[in-house]
C-alpha cells in the first residue's frame, strides 16, 4: 500500500525503499489528477491504490535487465496492479516522477533541519540568558581587545543561527516544486491543469517553467543554504575549541563517566565533538560546490546532475541533522566556568581599559595622538613590567593633572563594557 509520510527520521528518508514510494506517491498523484479531470477512471485508480507496493529486491531484479530504474520501478508496478497498470505514468516521462519525488523528499528532510536548528537556537538562548552579565574577555586576532559577556558571546550565535533558520528556509521553498510537463516541459500529452492537481496533492508548488527537469538552480540554492549554515556550526565549534585550550579554559564540552581522552594521557579532556562537527561541515559545505556544478546541463537535459545527486541529497541531509543534534547535545551539557573568565581578564593587567582612557583623554580636549601616545606609552609599560594599567595610569602625573581623582576611579570598572547589553538582548530575542 501507498505510505505517506509520518515523521519519518532522516535515514528513514533516503532508504531505496522511502526513494521508490515517494516515486509511488507521485505516481498516484497523476492519476488522481487524470480521474479528476475524466481522463483515467475513478475504479482503476482504486485498483491502483489498493494493489500498488514496493518491492525493493524486485525492482533491482528487473534493473539487472533494464539498466533503467524508473522502468524497473514501473514493470514492478504492472506486476502487482494488473490491467490497471497502463493508466500509471500515462503522458510523464522519468524525470516528471524522479524530480517530483526529490521536492518532496528534500521538503521532507528540509522539515527535520528546521526543527533541528530550531532546538540549537533553543540551548544557544538557554546559554545566553543564564550567562548574561558574566563578564569574559573579547579578543581580537586573538588576543585580548575588551571585555564582553559570554552571555553576549552566545546571543550573537543566536543571531547568526536565526539567519541559517530563515536560508534554510528559503531553500526548502526553492526545491518544494514539481514538475508534471512532459519530455521537455511543454505539457504535449499531460497538461499544466493536470500539472496543479497532481502537485497540490503532493504539497508541492509548480515550477513556473521546467524543462524535461526542474533546473538546478533550485538545488545549488537548497545545498548551499545548508553550507552556509555549516560555516556557522564550524565558527560556534572554533570558538568552543579555542575556549576549551589549557591556557584559557573558559568552557569545556561535558566528559561523561568513564569517557577517556588519550589513549597515552590520562589527563586529557579534550573538543572531540566540536572537532568532529568542524570536520563534518566541510564535508557539507564540498557538497554544495558539487550541487552548484549540476547547474548547467545540455539543451533540455542531460544526466550528469543525476549521479552526483544520489550522493549529495542524503549525505548533505544526513549530515546537517546529526551535526545539529551533537552541536545540541553538546551545548546543553557545556562546562561554563566563570572564575576562570575573570582570572583571565586579569592576565592582560588591565590594559583592556585602554581605549576609555583615551576617549577620556580626548574629552579634555587633548588632540587624539598626543592622546594615543600617552596611553600606549603607559599600555608598553604595563605590559612589560606586569603591571597594572590602571595603577600605572593613576600614578602618572600628567593623566593625574589632566583627568582628576574623580574621573579616574570611575574609568577603570568593567561593567561600563555591558552598559547596552539589554539592548542587544532585546534585538535578539525581542524580550
Amino acid at each position: 500500500m501507498i505510505e505517506r509520510y509520518t515523521r519519518p527520521d532522516m535515514g528513514r528518508i533516503w532508504t531505496l525503499e522511502n526513494r521508490y514510494r515517494a516515486w509511488l506517491a507521485v505516481e498516484v498523484a497523476v492519476c488522481e489528477a487524470w480521474a479528476e479531470l475524466g481522463r483515467v477512471p475513478a475504479e482503476a485508480v482504486k485498483t491502483i491504490r489498493e494493489k500498488a507496493d514496493i518491492d525493493v529486491d524486485r525492482i533491482l531484479e528487473i534493473e539487472q535487465t533494464t539498466r533503467h530504474d524508473v522502468i524497473a520501478f514501473l514493470t514492478s508496478l504492472e506486476e502487482k496492479v494488473g490491467p490497471d497498470a497502463r493508466y500509471i505514468h500515462l503522458g510523464c516521462t522519468s524525470s516528471d516522477i524522479v524530480d517530483t519525488a526529490n521536492g518532496y523528499l528534500l521538503m521532507q528532510a528540509g522539515k527535520l533541519i528546521v526543527e533541528d536548528i530550531e532546538k540549537v537556537l533553543a540551548s544557544l538562548e538557554a546559554l545566553a540568558r543564564k550567562h548574561k552579565g558574566v563578564l569574559c574577555m573579547g579578543r581580537t586576532h586573538g588576543i585580548h581587545a575588551e571585555p564582553t559577556s559570554f552571555g553576549l558571546k552566545m546571543t550573537g550565535f543566536h543571531a547568526e543561527f536565526q539567519r541559517h533558520l530563515e536560508r534554510v528556509k528559503a531553500g526548502i521553498e526553492s526545491v518544494r516544486v514539481g514538475k508534471i510537463s512532459g519530455a521537455v516541459g511543454t505539457y504535449a500529452f499531460l497538461s499544466p491543469e493536470l500539472e496543479e492537481k497532481a502537485l497540490t496533492r503532493l504539497g508541492l508548488a509548480v515550477d513556473p517553467h521546467s524543462t524535461q527537469i526542474v533546473q538546478r538552480d533550485r538545488y545549488a540554492h537548497f545545498f548551499t543554504s545548508l553550507a552556509i549554515m555549516a560555516g556557522g556550526i564550524e565558527r560556534l565549534c572554533v570558538e568552543l575549541r579555542h575556549l576549551q585550550r589549557t591556557e584559557v579554559l573558559e568552557v569545556e564540552e561535558g566528559f561523561a563517566k568513564g569517557q577517556k581522552g588519550s589513549s597515552a594521557m590520562p589527563h586529557k579532556k579534550n573538543p572531540i565533538s566540536a572537532e568532529n562537527m568542524a570536520g563534518l561541515s566541510r564535508l557539507i559545505r564540498s557538497n554544495a560546490l558539487a550541487a552548484m556544478e549540476n547547474q548547467a546541463l545540455w539543451h533540455e537535459r542531460d544526466i550528469s546532475h543525476s549521479s552526483v545527486e544520489r550522493v549529495i541529497m542524503p549525505d548533505s541531509t544526513i549530515l546537517a541533522d546529526y551535526v545539529l543534534n551533537r552541536l545540541c547535545r553538546l551545548l546543553d551539557g557545556l562546562v561554563v566556568k566563570p572564575e576562570r573568565m575573570k582570572e583571565n581578564m586579569e592576565r592582560s593587567y588591565g590594559l583592556y581599559f585602554s581605549q576609555r582612557v583615551l576617549t577620556a583623554l580626548i574629552a579634555t580636549g587633548l588632540p587624539r595622538q598626543k592622546a594615543y601616545e600617552a596611553v600606549q606609552r603607559l599600555a608598553m609599560q604595563s605590559w612589560e613590567t606586569r603591571k597594572s594599567f590602571p595603577e600605572l595610569v593613576k600614578a602618572d602625573p600628567d593623566m593625574h593633572e589632566r583627568l582628576g581623582d574623580a574621573r579616574l576611579a570611575e574609568l577603570f570598572d568593567p561593567t561600563y563594557y555591558l552598559k547596552y547589553e539589554d539592548v542587544i538582548y532585546k534585538r535578539v530575542f525581542g524580550n
